[in-house]
């Protein structure tokens, strides 16, 4: 489908209407989302426009939904703790993104941190991020089609990394692109296994945090058009 930038679809009207976002951005304060900047910028960002026209209503609903090639946009709850577990320490500049998707993630970040470098396998999938993110007039983001094991190794190192796909071990590469002091927010393991970890770089090595049971796609190898 094609997308319009009006306002009124930016706004959404019934189930997609800014008194659904608010209803859903409040379950997110309920179930300990903290900051307020995040859940500020979840509540005025149209989820509903990256996903089908056909689950729309569906899109404030605390849930993850299918895009397309096997791939989903993440539950709201899961974009609101990862992004609050990468921005835990105070703004960032400089943070790559493993996953582009639908573009929704990417687009909650790039209203928070001042660079976004978000690598996707799949290509149609990241065109049509770009798009969108483009008829919102978000600027601030770099797009590589590439394979997210590999991260972006010529604009390293990051102050944050997300990982929007579920790695059966830690990337080593992403270890290496994060800067000292920098937080990698990634799911760990397979099917219903996974676990969300939160990884800092010192001067001397790495702290690991292992947090929330979640549930993603898994992070595969290679590139497809």
């Amino acid at each position: 489908m094609s997308y319009q930038s009006d306002d009124l679809q930016r706004l959404g009207i019934g189930m997609t209407s800014q008194r659904t976002r608010e209803r859903l951005i409040q379950r997110l304060r309920d179930e300990g989302i903290g900051n307020e900047q995040v859940l500020e910028v979840m509540c005025s960002t149209p989820r509903h426009l990256f996903v089908d026209e056909a689950l729309a209503h569906r899109a404030y609903e605390d849930t993850a939904l299918p895009i397309g090639s096997n791939q989903t946009i993440s539950q709201p709850y899961i974009v609101g703790r990862m992004t609050e577990l990468l921005l835990a320490d105070g703004p960032l500049d400089k943070v790559l993104e493993i996953g582009t998707g639908c573009g929704y993630q990417t687009a909650v970040l790039a209203q928070l941190v001042e660079r976004v470098f978000s690598v996707e396998r799949i290509q149609g999938l990241q065109e049509r991020a770009k798009e969108r993110l483009a008829e919102l007039g978000i600027r601030n983001v770099l797009y590589r089609w590439s394979d997210g094991w590999e991260g972006w190794k010529t604009l390293a190192p990051y102050d944050g990394i997300i990982v929007t796909a579920a790695a059966k071990e830690i990337p080593q590469a992403l270890l290496e692109q994060l800067a000292v002091g920098g937080r990698l927010v990634i799911p760990v393991g397979e099917d219903d296994e996974q676990k969300l970890l939160l990884i800092i770089r010192e001067k001397n090595g790495f702290v690991h945090q292992v947090l929330n049971d979640v549930r993603f796609v898994p992070l595969l190898a290679g590139t497809l058009a």
